[in-house]
Formats: structure tokens, sequence, C-alpha cells
């Protein structure tokens, strides 16, 4: 294969890689914290993405033309919504059946995340349609040969990687962090220890779905189309990363995230008639490697407790 088309698929999957390890690190934060499966995350990320767009639109209908604060806009109006969304699904449907069947959950934020694919496909305006997502970084390349580097791939990248250590730095190096790991070690010691549960939990839960609607944005931004259902694959997708990665390890779901998006590429450069067969064989082998290791590849640290 040439140099410079295996260079173009290296970028394109770690562009992949970085979307799939933001959402994987949602799933390992509500897992951690409250050891609940939230499925509709995925769909909280799609909501989070349409509101940027919204946000995006309403911008350049009041004559805001500016392509870096329509980018901010975007960001904040995306990230903040879905942060609101995430604290109030952690408020009126999770916490309530804390002590209920963790079946019972699972089954609400599933049907949860239908009622939100199915409110953008019905009322958002055209909303059964693809939108074509904005343009709104640098749209400059350099090529060597047959390999192409994108301006805004490269932006994206170290966007999504501040984005992931500062997740790391706030959970291991701040006070909210310590809080969180403590709720997450134990639920009563740490409540004896005047930690205010309720407002962790709220809290982690906006924080993985401010996470959600970044790598949102960075989708719609990559491949400048958004659609109702693009939370699905990317919800099933980041969940399969933090499950073989380690649920309840951010180190893990980072480690699944880009995993999962290494296979797809080898996948799309190995096999015949690639574009079908990708996803067959990304999810084959993650079957195969979640059947070796059940815990994940790194398996969350538990303490006996006495």
């Amino acid at each position: 294969m040439d140099v410079g088309l295996l260079g173009q698929f290296v970028v394109n999957g770690m562009m992949l890689g970085m979307m799939y390890a933001l959402v994987a690190v949602g799933f390992t934060l509500f897992f951690g914290v409250l050891d609940v499966i939230k499925f509709s995350h995925g769909d909280v990320l799609m909501v989070g993405t349409f509101a940027g767009f919204s946000t995006y639109l309403g911008m350049t209908a009041i004559g805001i033309d500016n392509a870096f604060i329509q980018l901010v806009g975007v960001l904040v109006i995306a990230v903040g919504s879905m942060a609101t969304l995430g604290a109030i699904i952690a408020r009126y449907l999770v916490l309530p059946l804390k002590s209920a069947p963790p079946l019972n959950t699972l089954l609400v934020t599933l049907m949860l995340g239908t009622v939100l694919r199915e409110a953008i496909r019905l009322f958002y305006p055209d909303g059964s349609n693809p939108k074509h997502f904005p343009s709104l970084l640098p749209t400059e390349s350099w090529s060597l040969g047959s390999f192409t580097l994108r301006a805004d791939s490269v932006i994206l990248l170290i966007g999504g990687l501040l984005v992931i250590i500062g997740v790391n730095v706030l959970i291991n190096r701040t006070r909210l962090g310590l809080a969180i790991r403590a709720v997450a070690q134990d639920e009563e010691t740490a409540k004896c220890m005047g930690i205010n549960f309720k407002m962790i939990v709220l809290l982690t839960f906006a924080l993985g779905s401010g996470v959600a609607a970044f790598a949102g944005v960075m989708n719609g931004l990559y491949y400048n189309e958004i659609n109702f259902g693009m939370g699905l694959l990317l919800g099933v997708i980041g969940f399969s990363a933090a499950i073989v990665g380690g649920l309840g390890n951010i180190y893990g779901a980072i480690l699944g995230g880009f995993l999962f998006a290494g296979l797809q590429t080898l996948g799309a450069v190995a096999l015949p008639f690639a574009s079908a067969y990708k996803d067959v064989f990304a999810f084959a082998v993650v079957i195969a490697i979640i059947a070796w290791r059940p815990t994940g590849l790194i398996a969350e640290k538990t303490s006996e407790r006495v």
C-alpha cells in the first residue's frame, strides 16, 4: 500500500479514536460513580450536536458571521446544555431508581434515548434528513505525495486531547475529583466524610454528558454532516470501547476508544469490500477480546469492603 494512503488511514483512525474515547469516558464516569449504564448517552451526544447546529443557525440569522465566535458559541451551548441535561437525567431518572434493580435504570435510559432521537426526527425542522454542519475551522491542508493533512483535523485532535487531559486532571488532581473517586470507591464512607453524594452524582453526569457533546461537535466539524441517528452507533461503539478497555477505568476507556478505531481502520485497509465489513470486523475482534478478558484490558481497581 502507498505510504501516503496509509498515513491518511492513520490520521482518520486517530480522529475516530479521539471521538470514541470521549464517549467512552462518559460511560466510565457514570458506571464508576453510580454503577449504572446510561444507554441514552449516545442520543444525548446527538442532541448536543443539534443544539450546537441550532446555535450556528441563530448566530448566522442575527448577522454574526465570524467563524471563531460561531465556533465558541456552538461549543458553549452544546456542552453547557448537555451538561445541564445530564444533570437533569441523573436527578429525575437515575437517582430515584438507585435502589431499584439495575435493569430498571437500563430500560429507562434506553427508552429515554429513543424519546430524544424520535423527538429530533419528528419536531426538529426537516429532522429526518441529514444536516450540513458548517466548516468553522481553517480549511488549509498540507500535502506530501498522496498524504494530505488538514488543518481542521490537527485542531480537532489537539482539542480532543486537551479535553481528555482536562478530565484526567480534574479526576486525579482536584478536590472535586477526589470526591468523585471517593464516591466511586465507597458511597457510604464518602457520605460519612461529609461529601454531598447527590451533588457529586449530578456533577459527574454533567461532566460526562458535556464531554459527549464535545465529541458530537467534533464529529460534525470533521464530517460536515449530522443526522438524528448519529448517536446510536456512536453510543454503541463508545460503550463497547468502555467495556473492552475496562468499565470504570478512564484510561481503559481511552485505550478502548483508540483500539476500536484502530480495528475499524485495519478492517478498512485489509479487508475486501472494506466499507461494508470494517464495523463487523471491529465488533468481532472486540467480542473475542471480551471473551478473553471479561474485566477489560485495564480492569477497574476495586477494594474489598469489610
